[in-house]
């Protein structure tokens, strides 16, 4: 399992390119996770059934995403890193989607918080 420094990498990058991969795969999962929970909030005209059913197939991407990452995933990290990772990913996207999608600004406080993830992911991940 990854027991890696930073963010669950290991401390030669080269070791193994391929635990790049459930990475990137959370990465594209929670772009359409975060567009199926919150990319409705601006047709609030359109019927709350029709709402559903498209965040519904919206997130049926999101899981052909998210399982792929997380059974590649653990042969590198434990299933408390990735979840972890995932929460700081989730953020990440979550930030990026609501400045660019509803014009929210990202302010001091977030970033505190942002923080603490990241230092929930070094504790994590870091071997003791």
């Amino acid at each position: 399992m990854g027991s890696g420094v930073f963010f669950c990498l290991p401390q030669v990058i080269y070791y193994n390119v391929y635990m790049l991969k459930p990475i990137l795969l959370l990465c594209i999962a929670n772009l359409f996770m975060t567009i199926a929970w919150y990319g409705h909030l601006k047709f609030k005209d359109a019927s709350l059934w029709l709402i559903i059913v498209v965040s519904w197939a919206i997130a049926f991407i999101e899981y052909c995403f998210q399982v792929p990452a997380n059974r590649i995933g653990q042969e590198y990290f434990t299933v408390t890193q990735l979840k972890v990772m995932q929460e700081v990913i989730t953020l990440i996207v979550f930030a990026g989607f609501s400045a660019i999608y509803f014009k929210e600004s990202f302010k001091w406080n977030h970033f505190v918080g942002f923080l603490c993830l990241v230092a929930a992911v070094f504790f994590v991940c870091k071997k003791w």
